[in-house]
């Protein structure tokens, strides 16, 4: 009786410890996710305004993702640029 139950604590024991090593992210990784998220004003949410941006910050947002459209914009702008400069070649 007490073989059957050492063998099934052992493969449960087995079993949940594998899971523990299923991360497939890394440092780096994660250092990157966090960095995408303050990009997109992520940094703004508070434990009380959770999942939404909280009222405080909500203009600063505004103005963060007005800087972002700008920028794609003109990412996007020059981009078009250099593709007509190339073709004329």
């Amino acid at each position: 009786m007490k073989k059957i139950a050492f063998a099934a604590l052992s493969v449960a024991v087995l079993a949940a410890s594998s899971s523990a090593f299923a991360q497939g992210k890394t440092r780096a990784e994660v250092y990157q996710e966090l960095i995408q998220a303050q990009q997109n004003g992520l940094n703004y949410v508070t434990d009380a305004s959770y999942p939404d941006v909280s009222p405080v910050f909500a203009q600063q947002v505004a103005q963060h993702k007005e800087a972002l459209a700008k920028e794609a914009a003109a990412a996007n702008h020059v981009a078009s640029q250099d593709a007509q400069a190339g073709s004329v070649n």
